[in-house]
């Protein structure tokens, strides 16, 4: 299926992204354009109140609501989310139906308490929103270190590694899209 854009779905309450800069590098990335709907309240179906987050897998299904013919959907959520058998994700996504979500809640300084970086903040969100859209495309995670596609397991893994695929990756990313 070839995709003519990436449609960004954020949730209510917004974190301060820098949606120009984001929206620039995916199109730098992905080569086709980044769409940015307007804002849409959290379902609260999807929080666990036995483990205060939210489900993340909830929000792939949610997110059908918003997708475009052709297109990728990403979701962005300032809530801490979760999936069963892990005590939290930075993001996750469905290769199926097209959507992928991310969670900006531990990519702040502050979470671990230390002071804010708005740059390293905007790395880290753009790290993780390539990330999700090249599970989207169909790739798996990368054994470098340093590609997009490596799984982060900690924010240093997260930190250690760029927000662009490895040439492997790449070629699948392009061939993936038909370019």
């Amino acid at each position: 299926m070839r995709f003519d854009s990436i449609v960004v779905q954020p949730y209510l309450p917004e974190d301060r992204i820098d949606k120009k800069l984001l929206k620039e590098r995916l199109e730098n990335i992905f080569k086709i354009p980044v769409i940015w709907n307007q804002p849409v309240f959290i379902p609260e179906e999807s929080f666990d109140r036995y483990r205060g987050q939210y489900l993340g897998s909830y929000f792939l299904r949610d997110l059908l609501k918003y997708r475009k013919e052709r297109s990728i959907l990403l979701g962005i959520v300032s809530r801490d989310i979760y999936e069963p058998g892990m005590n939290f994700v930075f993001g996750v996504a469905s290769p199926h139906t097209k959507t992928a979500v991310i969670s900006t809640y531990r990519l702040h300084n502050s979470f671990y308490g230390i002071p804010e970086n708005s740059h390293l903040f905007m790395d880290r969100v753009t790290k993780e929103a390539v990330h999700e859209i090249g599970h989207l495309l169909g790739l798996s995670h990368c054994p470098d270190p340093e590609c997009v596609m490596h799984f982060s397991n900690s924010l240093l893994d997260t930190d250690r590694k760029s927000f662009y695929f490895c040439p492997s990756c790449y070629e699948k990313v392009l061939s993936a899209l038909g370019l």
